[in-house]
């Protein structure tokens, strides 16, 4: 009869299990920071004097706002003085800093690419970090963003804003 060696199992080194779990969690993290769970065809706007933030569909196609492809989102008078409104289907929140000066800013957060809705008088807060941005000039009011919006391309003919 063969008689079989015992080997003593080694277990994994503390090191190796705290890194494991590091690991797990980071991983989790980061897919949390990339979600786009944002339901479609919601948009949220808010004029310059406050008030409550209304929802409704979007004015347009779902086309990316990179791809230049002219979806219309709104009629100038959607769009308050000193604030503005997001069109989440397009990625896009469109602004009137002045009257008749239309600008248009992704709502994708800098920091970790996070899809953003909330906007308050004319600042959009990112949900993940808690990053805000003026939507009149795109630029960081809070961090831990460090970088603007990016700019996006809209052309207004008439009383219509559209994607360019």
């Amino acid at each position: 009869m063969a008689s079989e060696s015992v080997q003593p199992v080694s277990k994994p080194s503390r090191r190796t299990v705290v890194a494991a779990v590091g690991a797990a969690g980071l991983a989790v993290a980061l897919t949390a920071c990339g979600s786009d769970d944002e339901p479609s065809g919601s948009s949220t706007e808010q004029g310059a004097a406050g008030g409550g933030a209304a929802t409704e569909s979007g004015g347009g196609s779902s086309a990316d706002p990179g791809a230049g492809g002219g979806a219309a989102l709104a009629k100038t008078a959607d769009i308050p003085e000193g604030g503005g409104k997001v069109f989440s289907d397009e990625k896009v929140v469109v602004s009137q800093p002045a009257a008749g000066d239309y600008k248009a800013f992704s709502t994708i957060c800098t920091h970790q690419n996070c899809p953003m809705t909330d906007l308050k008088e004319d600042t959009i807060s990112c949900a993940c970090h808690g990053s805000q941005f003026s939507v009149l000039d795109g630029s960081v009011k809070k961090g831990p963003a460090t970088q603007p919006l990016a700019a996006q391309q809209i052309s207004v003919s008439g009383d219509s804003i559209t994607l360019a």
